[in-house]
């Protein structure tokens, strides 16, 4: 009987000693802040971003290039449909039968390809839609509801030229893992600029991540940047959460809306979980008289 009780009180004490070195292998999250969602701003008025409703920086609204997503089909004369220029991050294809309108909202979805044979190293489909302008400078907001399954929900800009690609990850998450559901990432990237523009020939970025009090996945939120010549702001609900400078993010980009597979966020397909809906109810762009 003593065997028996010091026998499991070794292979207790080995589990919890393995379990708990298998938890040092997860990196650490590395939060720069938490969000005061306490702070969250009231709408009152439409016209203007949710983080400056007084219009103290006088934003005029880009009525031309803004979508509320309220009519039968997508505006084409604003998006494209589908990414003309990348099938997507494998195993995740782009595929326009992922996007629709639906009760004024744009909505992305998963696997709606019904029986099409994807390309090679594609299992899954998801949705992707990206302006047919290109902006340089303003204020850009979006109000969605993040996909609650495992694909990246994405709100960001880009240009990939030649010699010249920059990105702005205005919001970049993944909360439809348990593990993510509490995490705000913010990232801006610059692959290879012209010697005017830096000269930059590697890559870099300059990434942060902040707590949310609430978990993301569950209701809608709004995501606000402002861009100027001089710095880069990000907000979510109308509250500041980060500023960088601006030293290299001159280039004319253009907005995306889409889900994708991401190995570093974990986002990877699950076929148990098809019923994933990335919700936007309206995007906006203003830019300073």
């Amino acid at each position: 009987m003593k065997l028996n009780s010091f026998y499991l009180f070794f292979l207790m004490v080995y589990i919890t000693t393995i379990s708990f070195a298998q938890d040092l292998t997860i990196p650490p999250k590395n939060y720069i802040d938490s969000i005061q969602i306490e702070n969250a701003v009231a709408r009152l008025n439409n016209d203007y971003p949710l983080s400056d409703q007084t219009n103290s920086k006088a934003w005029v609204l880009l009525t031309k290039y803004s979508d509320e997503f309220d009519q039968p089909k997508l505006n084409e004369k604003i998006w494209h449909p589908n990414n003309p220029s990348w099938k997507g991050r494998q195993p995740t294809y782009f595929h326009g039968s992922n996007v629709s309108l639906e009760n004024n909202e744009l909505i992305i979805r998963v696997n709606k390809h019904k029986n099409e044979k994807l390309p090679e190293g594609y299992t899954h489909s998801t949705g992707f839609i990206k302006s047919k302008n290109k902006f340089l400078y303003g204020y850009f907001e979006a109000e969605c509801k993040l996909m609650d399954a495992p694909w990246v929900s994405g709100f960001w800009m880009t240009n990939v030229d030649k010699d010249w690609w920059t990105e702005i990850d205005i919001c970049e998450n993944a909360p439809g893992l348990e593990y993510n559901r509490h995490d705000l990432n913010s990232n801006i990237h610059v692959f290879k600029s012209p010697k005017a523009q830096g000269d930059v020939k590697k890559h870099f970025s300059r990434t942060q991540k902040f707590y949310f009090p609430k978990e993301l996945q569950n209701d809608y939120h709004v995501w606000g940047l402002e861009w100027t010549k001089d710095y880069i702001r990000f907000y979510i609900d109308g509250i500041l959460f980060r500023e960088a400078k601006n030293t290299h993010w001159h280039q004319p980009l253009e907005v995306n809306f889409n889900c994708e597979s991401n190995k570093w966020f974990g986002a990877l397909p699950d076929d148990n979980r098809l019923d994933g809906e990335f919700h936007v109810k309206y995007f906006k762009v203003w830019e300073r008289k």
